[in-house]
């Protein structure tokens, strides 16, 4: 559950970069979007990988 959390965490982080960018042209903060979304892809793989692990054990 944790990892869930790091990722609504990042999520969160990631909506005002992204209106900078989108809303005002920011191009520092779309650097930072793609960064955060590439980090946002990892934790989600890493949390499909866990709950597989978690199901797979509960057989």
């Amino acid at each position: 559950m944790e990892k869930f959390k790091q990722l609504v965490e990042l999520v969160k982080q990631t909506e005002e970069d992204a209106a900078k960018f989108y809303e005002n042209n920011v191009q520092a903060a779309g650097t930072r979007v793609r960064k955060n979304m590439q980090e946002i892809k990892k934790l989600a793989q890493d949390i499909r990988l866990e709950v597989q692990e978690i199901k797979n054990n509960a057989k």
